[in-house]
């Protein structure tokens, strides 16, 4: 891991959850109201806990096992796990789940996403333990 990604990783770790949920809050005013957040970058989870404008109820949202590669082309984005609290959501993830996405090339944010891949890169699947 580079000295970039290290820092990067750090960086995340130190970012207070509630520093971002409020500046969520600011972005999201008059559509939905973040409540709760946790990012672990290690296990590569992010659990979001949100209300949406006039709703009464949370909804709940954990992706978990995500990944930021290139593909010889272009970069990436794929969430292999994601589950919800709501079924419509649960459904609509379904759709989400497996698919690597494409990230649009910005010329001036390349080097950034270069990192950002170094840092969610693909994990290698798990070697069983031969008797």
């Amino acid at each position: 891991m580079s000295i970039k990604s290290s820092l990067l990783k750090t960086v995340i770790k130190l970012t207070p959850n509630v520093l971002i949920i409020w500046v969520s809050n600011l972005v999201l005013k008059g559509i939905a109201e973040l409540t709760r957040f946790n990012f672990d970058v290690d296990a590569r989870k992010i659990y979001v806990q949100t209300r949406l404008y006039g709703e009464d109820g949370t909804i709940e949202v954990c992706l978990e096992d995500f990944a930021v590669f290139h593909d010889g082309e272009s970069y990436r984005f794929i969430i292999h796990h994601a589950k919800s609290d709501r079924p419509w959501l649960n459904n609509l993830l379904s759709r989400v789940i497996g698919k690597a996405w494409k990230i649009p090339e910005i010329p001036q944010l390349m080097a950034q996403l270069e990192v950002i891949a170094e840092l969610f890169k693909t994990k290698p699947p798990a070697l069983e333990k031969i008797d």
